[in-house]
């Protein structure tokens, strides 16, 4: 079968041919239509992500859509090694495969299941996202970030308030479920970017804050949490839930009095913090509010022939690979 193969850790994939899976009992044969090529995706198959194998050579791609040997239309995750959703079949536990509403096309369905999953599993199975609750969501304008703006305000957020680097793209959240945004700029030549970025938040939070969705870290977060010490009054609790960390930044140094002068609860949600059943069913409840939530994702098609230029193509608007 043409496959998208990694032959070792760290290496981008090859279009080639690889040995078909054998069907087994308890596991689904996928005749794969679509899959995303998500952060996630990218890092499970090139061996980076916490959660990889680590077998090669193998078939990348971390979930897809296709049908079983049923002729039943699913989303599917974590197919088993050496057998990854980016070929014509891959091999996949029948526990981890959620059924796809008729309504919803398989491009859509790739590429929306990985951050509609941690969009909706850090707002309820994390922060336990309450009506009327004050959500920020940092890195808003990513397609993970979007989702939650979109989400927070279905499940029932009061107010939600969008941050994130491109204010073109954050002003068009005013209209997708965002009440307030704030552009902020971070770079080492702008050194009141910081500051300024902070006297903002402060004056939002002062009117209240009962969450933080956190899909950069870095310094932005840092300077939320510092915000957070600042403004909020006392012993008022705030969840900060870190999702993603696009800003490439993986250490901050918070501040100690910044915790010890506020009651904020850090912690994250992705795989293992979240049990993986929970993670499925986020994805089959955003699959069913989708429509209703006017959940949307810009995409863009390439065939799987054409894997190993697309592989490190940037990720807005999300590339979804079809197959055949």
């Amino acid at each position: 079968m043409k496959a998208a193969i990694i032959t070792a850790a760290g290496q981008s994939p090859i279009y080639g041919d690889f040995n078909e899976p054998a069907p087994r009992e308890g596991m689904e044969l996928i005749s794969v239509a679509a899959s995303a090529l998500s952060q996630f995706s990218k890092s499970r198959s090139s061996g980076s992500h916490y959660i990889s194998e680590g077998v090669f050579p193998s078939v990348a791609g971390a979930d897809g859509v296709g049908r079983t040997a049923v002729g039943r239309r699913v989303y599917f995750a974590l197919p088993e090694a050496p057998y990854g959703a980016l070929a014509e079949k891959s091999l996949v536990c029948s526990e981890f495969c959620v059924a796809i509403p008729d309504a919803m096309d398989d491009v859509t369905a790739a590429a929306i299941a990985n951050p509609g999953m941690s969009a909706w599993a850090a707002l309820v199975e994390r922060a336990r996202l309450q009506p009327g609750e004050t959500v920020l969501v940092n890195g808003a304008t990513g397609s993970a970030g979007r989702l939650a703006v979109q989400l927070a305000k279905h499940l029932g957020a009061g107010k939600v308030i969008a941050t994130g680097r491109d204010e073109v793209k954050l002003e068009k959240l005013l209209s997708s479920g965002a009440d307030t945004v704030i552009p902020f700029h971070l770079a080492s030549n702008d050194p009141n970017g910081a500051k300024q970025y902070e006297q903002e938040l402060m004056a939002e939070f002062r009117h209240g804050i009962d969450m933080v969705i956190d899909y950069l870290w870095g310094e932005s977060a840092r300077t939320i949490i510092v915000a957070i010490a600042k403004s909020v009054e006392d012993a008022r609790p705030i969840r900060f839930v870190h999702v993603g960390g696009a800003s490439r930044e993986d250490n901050v140094q918070i501040p100690g009095a910044a915790l010890r002068s506020s009651a904020i609860q850090l912690m994250g949600s992705g795989a293992k913090s979240v049990p993986f059943p929970k993670l499925l069913d986020a994805i089959a409840k955003v699959f069913v509010v989708a429509e209703k939530a006017r959940l949307g994702i810009a995409t863009r098609t390439v065939p799987l022939a054409a894997i190993e230029e697309a592989w490190d193509a940037p990720g807005n608007p999300r590339v979804v690979v079809t197959i055949p």
